[in-house]
């Protein structure tokens, strides 16, 4: 039986011993590494692809000690994550990546790499215990590599690296450390029976909802005719596999008589608005309307413009709705949407309070749910009974992440980055003049452009002043929610021409602006910002093919929350390509499952994780469905 080759940093390697071994492994040895199964060993580095994980790592070695560990981009040669440890399994986290117990396909915990020694963990038979590291075992003549989790009473289990799809990072959304179980008691068999008891309740109550809007019965579109092939070709992008299949799920949901409830994850730039794109054109061809609610009114011109774009060689009238219209524009457009002579209406959530009526409404398109108030959802949660809705989102709020997680809510993630992205380094640091004034003068000198964020209005004309006077070589201009509409426009519009270098701004930039030459962020009290919302600010930069830098500050001598501090540390952290997801997991677990879940099912996740909840919740949920 084959050995792992385990690594950790900070301990002595046999460099010769790696290299025969990966070679024995399956593993092909080359210059440089470009797929799965390539290994490269140059002096003190070690890059290594494993087929089981996402991409490749590299060891850094000083003498024959592991100085570093860290995973990395092909492309960019930019540092992802910094690990302390990694398993490299033979070619030939037999073990593929996500291999789960058949309790369910999707799970939120990524990969095994994530794992840190002495992580709470959740053996589905055992229970919850401590990791402790690896042990090489020899049984009746074979040697192999075991995990070794601690339980109560200093008792240990060592489970054989084959079967590690049984142990989970234990995520349970509690400030207190759980409850470590003793092994082969009967504590955990009576908890899981406990739980089970309670998932079977909690799965009638979303089947209940679900089955609600099956009866209610929705309009199933048209199959695509000539019309939709001649649209989708027009795209001026090459499509990625994850956007191609998210957009056969939303026309199969469509053309389905049970109204539509889809949530679209997928980055800022990796191509959601394309899928909404050619779901507004099926709808629009079937003579049904459409409205795209989205939360700024710089977002909903923006999309404005790429819907005119995209559809200008097909009869279909797009019109917007927000505040740079006159009140007498969108009282003629309201009397047009009901007559039916609007196709397809952008609007910000303001459309919600118009008590705007449609003559035949058949798709609803909500752009970063997280960013509408609690009426607004209110209002969102009718439209979800009577028509279709697709919802777009980077970081999906966590009560629509776990139901998807479920399977209650339909999901589509978008997970491939386009061709050339790079991932943005991050810096959190103190307020300090000489950091920004350096940041600033490094993006110009590159001819680039600058935002810098500072989210009171009160205040920020001060802001911009003080940098006029650090960094008076750079032409500075102010943006905010107040202005009136056409100085705002004015002032964009000579920004996205490149007339100014720093845009000092409120959050009205968070969502959707895509300006290329814009790639240095700065985030003035980014402790003040929720996790999603950091993350939305730094996907502001770096959409194109430009090495980008988003500068989280904090004030100076100031101490933080531990909240605030735990949000940065994530943000730091998930620097990579396609991080959305782990962000709105992370996020769930700092904001704690009792406040987004009730009470009741934090108590019952925090006594076998959040994982096995899912998957138990999700098995029993496909039971009733069968019956």
């Amino acid at each position: 039986m084959f050995e792992s080759i385990r690594i950790y940093k900070g301990k002595d390697i046999n460099y010769n011993f790696v290299a025969k071994t990966l070679t024995e492994y399956g593993y092909e040895r080359c210059k440089h590494i470009s797929e799965p199964g390539d290994f490269s060993m140059r002096g003190g580095i070690i890059d290594i692809f494993p087929p089981t994980f996402e991409g490749p790592v590299r060891i850094e070695l000083s003498g024959n000690k592991v100085a570093s560990i860290r995973s990395f981009s092909i492309a960019s040669n930019e540092t992802i994550e910094e690990h302390t440890m990694v398993i490299i399994l033979p070619k030939i986290g037999l073990y593929p990546k996500k291999r789960r117990l058949h309790l369910g396909e999707k799970s939120p915990i990524e990969t095994f790499i994530d794992l840190q020694l002495n992580d709470y963990v959740v053996h589905v038979d055992h229970g919850i215990g401590v990791f402790r590291g690896f042990k090489n075992i020899n049984f009746k003549g074979d040697e192999s590599d075991h995990i070794v989790i601690e339980y109560a009473d200093g008792d240990k289990l060592y489970v054989p690296i084959e079967e590690m799809h049984l142990i989970q990072r234990y995520v349970g959304f509690d400030k207190r450390p759980p409850k470590l179980y003793k092994l082969g008691g009967k504590a955990w068999k009576n908890t899981k029976e406990r739980v089970k008891k309670n998932v079977y309740s909690l799965a009638f109550e979303l089947l209940e909802q679900d089955a609600m809007r099956t009866k209610l019965k929705g309009f199933a579109f048209s199959k695509d005719t000539d019309w939709h092939i001649q649209f989708e070709r027009r795209f001026p992008y090459k499509e990625t596999p994850d956007q191609m299949r998210s957009c056969r799920e939303v026309k199969l949901d469509m053309e389905s008589k049970k109204p539509m409830d889809r949530l679209l994850c997928g980055d800022v730039g990796y191509g959601k608005t394309e899928v909404a794109l050619r779901a507004g054109f099926k709808a629009v061809m079937d003579n049904k309307q459409v409205v795209m609610l989205v939360p700024t009114t710089l977002l909903a011109e923006q999309h404005f413009i790429t819907f005119k774009e995209r559809m200008q060689d097909f009869p279909i009238r797009i019109e917007l709705i927000c505040r740079f219209r006159t009140r007498g524009e969108i009282n003629r457009l309201l009397e047009e949407i009901e007559k039916g002579t609007v196709d397809i209406v952008i609007g910000t959530h303001a459309i919600l309070r118009k008590n705007i009526k449609f003559k035949d409404l058949g798709l609803v398109v909500i752009d970063e749910e997280q960013r509408f108030g609690v009426k607004d959802k209110e209002s969102l949660k009718k439209m979800r009974l009577l028509v279709d809705v697709l919802t777009l989102t980077a970081t999906p709020i966590p009560r629509t992440l776990y139901m998807s997680l479920m399977g209650i809510k339909d999901m589509s993630i978008i997970e491939t980055p386009p061709q050339d992205r790079l991932p943005v380094d991050v810096i959190v640091s103190e307020y300090n003049k000489g950091l920004i004034k350096d940041a600033i003068i490094k993006e110009k000198n590159r001819r680039g452009q600058v935002f810098f964020l500072h989210n009171r209005v009160e205040g920020i004309e001060k802001i911009a002043l003080q940098l006029e006077k650090m960094v008076p070589e750079v032409s500075i201009g102010v943006a905010h929610g107040r202005m009136y509409s056409r100085e705002l426009e004015q002032v964009m519009g000579e920004f996205i021409k490149g007339n100014i270098d720093v845009l000092v701004c409120t959050v009205i930039i968070e969502s959707g602006i895509d300006i290329p030459n814009a790639n240095t962020l700065i985030v003035n009290r980014a402790d003040m910002f929720g996790l999603a919302d950091l993350y939305q600010l730094k996907g502001r930069v770096g959409r194109f093919k430009n090495k980008a830098y988003a500068y989280f500050l904090i004030p100076k001598g100031r101490v933080i929350s531990k909240e605030s501090e735990r949000r940065l540390r994530a943000i730091e952290r998930y620097r990579e390509l396609g991080s959305g997801f782990k962000i709105a997991m992370e996020d769930l677990e700092i904001r704690g499952a009792g406040n987004i879940l009730g009470q009741q099912q934090h108590g019952y996740i925090s006594a076998i994780g959040f994982d096995l909840y899912c998957r138990m919740l999700r098995e029993v949920v496909t039971d009733l469905n069968k019956n």
